[in-house]
């Protein structure tokens, strides 16, 4: 008896049939029925808690289904503010709390893209996050889509992250390419004074950049990019670290597919515009999200061809420069490098990673298991963060160099070095680097 709710989906039916269907019956009708959607969200919303609190086995049914009524109550709030932001930040907290406990599931970041409007920015991170995880949420192309078309329609963009969702409408739709380069112009000149006046606040910016770059080079999910592609094979459950051996026999070509030239090139403009910022510790968040993508990436042969036009020079001296500030070698390690202190948390952007299929392996299986740790406490730099994230990026730094073929680690020296062979860099970066060198 007690199986027969799982075994006939009852709670998902409960929702559907009894909730939803009614609910989009009064939406429709609005502004009518307005006093009886509310009395009836308010009806559903006190049922559901309670069933939250007495049926945990079906919890993670009940707390998705208060994130919707929440939402729901949301967007008929037009007239008050305050009820508006507050219905949002009620339903922004169920959905953080359901993809915390399905964290692969894209449906769950669709939703928190929907409450983000009006924040272009804040949408694009969570439509490419619903795309791009293990189960990702198809109806959010069309989703995404709209979006673009929205901010394609306005010729101006007017500050840094409009130009950034601006280059990423271009890369998924294909459309305005005659406007793409000087876009990226536009954007990679701005980033540096950018990131200067921003200063603490680029920290956040930083890894919601970080990462939705990293969407763009997986082409957002598409099953033809052949990024994604290799991820998709490599879905074994294997560390990264022999993930090299299974792809023996594969096509290992230099050759950039011309659908990713674009999306690589302007992730390669924009890596080497933060990482020449040595010494400025609001990038890290930029540079750990990123590191943690290419130690998955450099362990496949076929995708070469992206490891090799990674700025593996700027890296390594980066990763030299915070040497200097770290006297312990707790880094050198293949494991997560883990706090010793009982307080040690999640950074942030440790959540903005989770569910990625490049940062599966990267975090122990209980890093996320303190459910103590509140919604709004996430996103908090604590003071002994900075020091945590250094040797995070060091340790990320140490196991890409295990494979001796981008970067290289001289434990004598304790330095970080790149060897001769291997890496291509264009001329006018190699007189770059040697002038930082010689200085």
């Amino acid at each position: 008896m007690k199986r027969l709710a799982l075994k006939y989906a009852m709670p998902a039916r409960v929702w559907r049939h009894g909730i939803h269907s009614f609910l989009e019956l009064l939406r429709h009708r609005l502004p009518a029925s307005l006093e009886h959607m509310l009395t009836f969200i308010y009806l559903a919303y006190a049922m559901m808690a309670l069933l939250y609190e007495t049926v945990p086995a079906f919890k993670d049914t009940w707390i998705e289904c208060l994130g919707d009524l929440g939402r729901y109550r949301m967007a008929i709030e037009d007239n008050n503010i305050r009820d508006h932001e507050v219905w949002t930040a009620v339903s922004r907290g169920w959905y953080s709390k359901a993809s915390d406990k399905a964290p692969t599931t894209g449906r769950l970041y669709h939703h928190q893209a929907i409450l983000a409007r009006p924040n272009a920015f804040q949408q694009l991170f969570y439509y490419g996050k619903s795309l791009c995880v293990a189960i990702p949420f198809i109806p959010a192309k069309d989703s995404i889509q709209t979006l673009f078309e929205s901010i394609m329609a306005n010729q101006r963009a007017a500050s840094l992250e409009q130009l950034f969702v601006v280059i990423n409408a271009i890369l998924f739709t294909g459309k305005m390419l005659e406007r793409f380069d000087s876009v990226v112009q536009e954007f990679t000149s701005a980033l540096d004074i950018h990131i200067s006046r921003s200063t603490r606040r680029f920290q956040e910016q930083g890894y919601h950049i970080g990462i939705t770059v990293c969407y763009t080079l997986v082409g957002y999910g598409s099953e033809a990019n052949p990024i994604h592609k290799a991820f998709q094979q490599a879905k074994s459950g294997n560390e990264p670290a022999v993930l090299a051996e299974a792809m023996n026999g594969v096509d290992t070509s230099d050759a950039t597919p011309e659908s990713q030239e674009n999306a690589v090139m302007f992730a390669m403009a924009t890596h080497d515009i933060v990482f020449r910022r040595f010494g400025d510790p609001n990038i890290l968040t930029y540079v750990h999200t990123t590191l943690v993508f290419m130690r998955y990436v450099a362990f496949f042969p076929e995708l070469k061809y992206l490891a090799r036009r990674f700025p593996w020079k700027l890296t390594a001296l980066l990763l030299n420069t915070l040497m200097g500030s770290e006297g312990e070698h707790i880094f050198e390690t293949q494991r997560f490098p883990q706090s010793k202190d009982e307080a040690s948390r999640p950074l942030p952007e440790d959540y903005a990673l989770r569910g990625l299929p490049w940062a599966e392996k990267y975090f122990p299986s209980d890093w996320f298991s303190n459910d103590k740790i509140e919604d709004e406490e996430k996103g908090l730099e604590a003071a002994s963060m900075g020091q945590e994230r250094k040797i995070r990026i060091l340790a990320l730094g140490y196991q890409i160099a295990q494979d001796n073929k981008y970067l290289m680690y001289d434990k004598e020296t304790r330095h970080f070095i790149v060897p001769e062979s291997g890496v291509e860099i264009e001329p006018s970066d190699t007189m770059r680097i040697d002038i930082v060198l010689s200085n």
